[in-house]
């Protein structure tokens, strides 16, 4: 009996068959013999694969599937690849899995890695069917791909190889991984992005390397890629959970982590890979022509670039249809799912004849997506209390750190009138000091000698009145262009020379030069680039937020989870530390998964710490999007005191997560890769000053009285001659909503009472009409 059925799939591309399907069947079945993949034993006495079963899977239909245009050669090469990867995954399945043997499969993996040679590298002899597969298809493929192309499938190759040790470690455990960490974890040992550079062999164009890391081709590759492994886990989970004992799966994960039935968890599944093709097609259409305008991309790059494009919908079409066929997944009634409500041909390639496939649930996220009324009347949001094991330290030179912030501030221009601010400037002094950014640095740098607390505080102050100016600046104007051009800007005045920067034209521009000469001027070259990297991809986060707010476009969760940490600055906070340490922890080594989910579980709960507190100032004070609270909502469909338990559950997941790796996973692979004193030290005090980031941040939070609504009601209150300024404002009744109160403690418990949700009422004397738009008070989203 399967587990649970199908949902209805988001499918908006045709399958198309490749013509040269027979013909790689063929091949594929030789070549696959004469790799000894047909006589591969089990532990168990048979077979991991036999003529029969693989014939049953049929990955020459897949291939055909995913690659309806490639010539037959290619189409050969690239069945014979999926064959390998196939094996791979049902070999270490059989060999490793279910033994649970940690220390073979890790030996295992290691020598399959000496056959991803690089110019000059000799691979050794195989010794087994996986081996013997790698090495041909590697002297096969390589010798027609340019360097960059290499260096990104040997690291996705990498990936989908080593990662499987954290499936193993899960089993061994007995352990669901929390949702983030999954989609995560996935990407890299699913093998997706590894199918993104095949999908470029086969269309027969490169990625152009100058544009291979930017934001738009990175978001196309994990969007393809989550869809792809979404997918998967929603016709494997029969086999996978229930016949094999596997617990990486997304059914599972949801099932658990939302305590909700088999077949709920599957249609959530299924609602998380429709918001992840609806943001690969916005990133597709948006973002690209924009990137190739800012790069100068030459117009046969862009070509190669628009058929990779069109190579990855192909493959999810075909992959769909294969899923859909082949036997080695659960797909009862799957093959023609637009045949019943429409009418139309049946049967093997006759997909792509009919009318229309299954647009409803695309056409439903979208307008769930791009439907919320801002300005919502919410109220305080109680919260429960929030996990948080670590102790929370002070430094000593807090007082004089906020002295010399407000000092700072006011050099700076930070209290100055703006132009096109109609309230004039942007922050005072009373609001400032109510921030109380000196506090915050001092919580989670409490180590720190007093200039290296003033820059930290300044650097906080920077970011979070940079997240105020875009917002107020550009955003209630929609002056997109303006933002962007205003950006670019910005790295002038972070030369890696440490030299001469132009005179700067207004409070960001002026504190930015500065934090650079006293941040960057005693880095070296190498710090340098990776520090201005981290600046940046925050101050390009802004105009990302900027762009949805323009279109009222709630974010997709894991695109808004992964930005998230870029406008909050935790890659400029990690990139401080990592410069701290550099020389004493190996180049690379950042990049292994305990380090990055130690980070970036770190990050999440930081993020989620803020969004629950700010909520109320976000939604009803600024008309925001950007709140992991509405994100939830938003997806979930449901009301805002569901969605806040998810998130607090989320950050409790996270923190889990965090332990575990710091306590456990950190000193194994201190042992594993035999660290040396000075780097076990390094990497120890990173944690440490992960663990005060996260206490202190949630102090902060819970003290600052930025969130409260007596702060609320003075900073947002109206402007204009002649109206009422300050906390004693009238303000409209609105009905439901609890009376105003000091935001508590987040470790007080308060009960969840609705709040009604009523139409924002119209602020008095407020002009509208034609032409008015400069009279108007600016909306400010998303400040820290």
């Amino acid at each position: 009996m399967e587990a649970f059925i199908l949902p209805d799939f988001y499918l908006p591309y045709p399958a198309r068959i490749n013509p040269h399907m027979e013909g790689a069947r063929e091949h594929g079945m030789e070549w696959a013999r004469a790799m000894g993949m047909l006589d591969t034993p089990t532990p168990g006495g048979g077979l991991v694969w036999d003529h029969a079963g693989l014939a049953a899977m049929d990955y020459a239909l897949m291939c055909a599937y995913t690659h309806p245009d490639c010539d037959a050669p290619t189409l050969d090469l690239i069945t014979d690849w999926y064959t390998w990867v196939f094996f791979f995954d049902d070999h270490f399945l059989e060999q490793f899995k279910y033994a649970r043997d940690l220390d073979g499969a890790q030996d295992y993996l290691d020598r399959l890695e000496l056959f991803m040679t690089l110019d000059g590298q000799e691979a050794p002899v195989p010794g087994n069917a996986a081996e013997a597969g790698l090495d041909d298809l590697w002297r096969r493929t390589v010798p027609m791909m340019s360097g960059g192309w290499r260096r990104r499938f040997i690291t996705s190759t990498h990936n989908l190889m080593v990662e499987s040790m954290w499936e193993l470690d899960n089993i061994n455990r007995e352990r669901i991984a929390n949702p983030i960490e999954y989609i995560q974890m996935r990407r890299r040992v699913g093998g997706a992005p590894w199918s993104a550079n095949l999908v470029e062999v086969a269309v027969g164009a490169e990625i152009p390397d100058p544009i291979a890391a930017t934001r738009p081709l990175q978001v196309l590759c994990d969007t393809f890629a989550d869809a792809v492994h979404l997918r998967n886990d929603l016709f494997s989970y029969q086999r996978e959970v229930r016949e094999e004992g596997e617990n990486s799966n997304a059914v599972l994960v949801f099932e658990r982590f939302f305590d909700r039935p088999t077949q709920e968890a599957a249609e959530l599944v299924n609602e998380l890979l429709t918001s992840r093709l609806i943001q690969f097609e916005d990133t597709a259409l948006g973002e690209l022509a924009p990137l190739f305008a800012e790069h100068a991309v030459p117009p046969h790059e862009q070509a190669g670039v628009a058929a990779y494009v069109k190579g990855l919908q192909d493959w999810q079409a075909g992959g769909h249809e294969w899923h859909a066929r082949s036997s080695r997944y659960m797909n009862q009634g799957a093959a023609t799912p637009a045949a019943g409500v429409l009418g139309g041909p049946t049967g093997l390639g006759t997909a792509s004849l009919l009318p229309s496939l299954s647009l409803a649930p695309g056409l439903r996220h979208r307008a769930r997506q791009r439907s919320r009324r801002p300005f919502q009347p919410v109220g305080h949001l109680p919260l429960p209390e929030l996990y948080m094991p670590f102790p929370v330290r002070t430094s000593p030179h807090l007082d004089r750190s906020r002295r010399d912030s407000v000092d700072w501030a006011r050099r700076m221009g930070l209290f100055d009138s703006l132009p096109g601010v109609e309230a004039g400037a942007l922050w005072d002094e009373r609001r400032f000091r109510g921030i109380d950014l000196a506090h915050c640095a001092a919580m989670i740098h409490n180590r720190a000698d007093l200039d290296q607390l003033n820059l930290s505080t300044d650097w906080l102050t920077w970011g979070t009145y940079g997240d105020d100016y875009y917002p107020a600046v550009f955003g209630a104007t929609r002056n997109l262009a303006a933002a962007r051009v205003a950006t670019e800007r910005l790295g002038a005045f972070m030369p890696l020379d440490a030299g001469a920067t132009p005179e700067p034209a207004d409070p960001i521009e002026r504190g930015l030069a500065d934090l650079w000469r006293r941040t960057a001027g005693p880095m070296p070259m190498a710090g340098r680039a990776r520090f201005r990297a981290a600046v940046e991809t925050m101050t390009e986060s802004w105009l990302w937020e900027l762009d949805n707010q323009a279109a009222n476009r709630v974010p997709d969760p894991v695109d808004y989870i992964e930005m998230r940490r870029r406008t909050f600055g935790s890659d400029l906070t990690m990139s401080l530390a990592r410069i701290a340490h550099m020389g004493a922890v190996p180049d690379g080594l950042h990049d292994h998964r305990v380090l990055r989910e130690l980070e970036t579980s770190a990050h999440d709960y930081a993020c989620f710490a803020n969004d629950l507190h700010s909520y109320q100032k976000e939604v009803e004070y600024e008309g925001e999007v950007h709140n992991m609270v509405v994100v939830v909502q938003n997806f979930l469909d449901v009301d805002r005191w569901s969605a806040r338990d998810v998130v607090v559950d989320l950050m409790t997941a996270r923190m889990e997560q965090f332990e575990y790796l710091a306590g456990h996973d950190l000193p194994a692979l201190f042992d594993r890769l035999g660290l040396d004193d000075a780097a076990r030290a390094a990497l120890t005090r990173q944690a440490d000053e992960l663990k005060d980031w996260m206490s202190g941040i949630l102090e902060w939070h819970r003290m600052c009285v930025r969130y409260t609504e007596a702060e609320l009601r003075i900073s947002h209150a109206p402007r204009l001659p002649g109206l009422p300024h300050g906390p004693l404002a009238p303000r409209p009744a609105e009905a439901g909503r609890p009376a105003a109160v000091a935001h508590p403690p987040a470790a007080v418990r308060r009960p969840a009472v609705p709040v009604a949700e009523e139409p924002r009422p119209v602020v008095p004397l407020r002009p509208t009409g034609l032409g008015t738009s400069a009279a108007r008070l600016p909306a400010r989203p998303h400040a820290v």
